[in-house]
């Protein structure tokens, strides 16, 4: 009952709480990355969502677009503004995914979305991570972000999906919590960038 309609129900009360409550976070935020990106603030890109159904995640612009002589995208950590590095410190880069969260696109835990190029090397265990909506915060998103290996965190995606329940949500948001108050974030670190996935680990 919880994983098929109360779930969705908490997604979308919190998300809206969570919006009136930081909107001024949020307009400071748009109004520094208006001026420092020449208009462009947000950051959108496909992602695969609940049964591998495409959508466009939502997020603040922290990077530029700076390319190396053969025209490929440069390192996440070269790219980084000084005011992107501060939004993504305190986690109020990822604040827009609330949208996509009321869209239905994602909820406010779960696995966090990943790209479509790595579908064809997940195991058949692991694309059970799709088997639920994305989440802007995870199982192992608060179980070590990038110290541990992919196979490490598809493993607890695969546990989350395997045990939906009210509590363990209460219990992952409280620690995605502490993590922001600490400043810790939850997802790339740009001291311990996030390497590609390669079918391995």
């Amino acid at each position: 009952m919880y994983r098929k309609f109360f779930k969705r129900l908490l997604d979308i009360v919190i998300s809206i709480k969570v919006l009136v409550l930081t909107s001024p976070i949020i307009l400071v935020a748009y109004l520094i990355l208006l001026y420092q990106n020449k208009g462009k603030v947000f950051f959108f890109q496909e992602r695969p969502g609940l049964h591998q159904k495409a959508f466009n995640i939502i997020k603040f612009k922290t990077m530029t677009d700076a390319k190396d002589e053969t025209g490929k995208l440069l390192p996440d950590n070269q790219r980084i503004t000084k005011a992107g590095k501060i939004i993504r410190k305190l986690s109020i880069d990822e604040l827009p995914q609330l949208i996509n969260v009321l869209k239905g696109d994602m909820s406010l835990v779960g696995p966090r979305p990943l790209l479509f190029k790595y579908i064809p090397l997940y195991s058949e265990v692991q694309l059970r991570r799709h088997d639920v909506r994305p989440g802007i915060t995870g199982w192992a998103q608060v179980n070590g972000r990038n110290s541990i290996s992919w196979t490490k965190k598809f493993e607890l995606d695969v546990y989350y999906v395997e045990n939906v329940y009210f509590i363990f949500d209460l219990q992952i948001l409280w620690k995605t919590f502490i993590k922001v108050i600490k400043t810790e974030g939850v997802n790339q670190s740009d001291i311990r960038p996030m390497q590609p996935f390669d079918g391995t680990n």
